[in-house]
């Protein structure tokens, strides 16, 4: 599933790295803390690689 949003993508790439143990837990914040429990790596990474181009810097919906 893409990212509808620039900061979903930022925080899935957040996630991401914390999954893969390169950023410690504990810094994560918001969406990135939810999304690194509920979601799988496979998730994470398809989401995080998603273009930022012409994506709104948050989902008004």
């Amino acid at each position: 599933m893409p990212a509808k949003s620039a900061a979903q993508q930022k925080a899935a790439g957040a996630a991401l790295s914390a999954k893969r143990g390169d950023t410690p837990k504990s810094d994560l914040k918001g969406a990135s803390k939810s999304m690194v429990k509920s979601m799988s790596e496979n998730e994470l990474e398809e989401m995080a690689s998603t273009s930022r181009k012409d994506k709104p810097q948050h989902k008004s919906d």
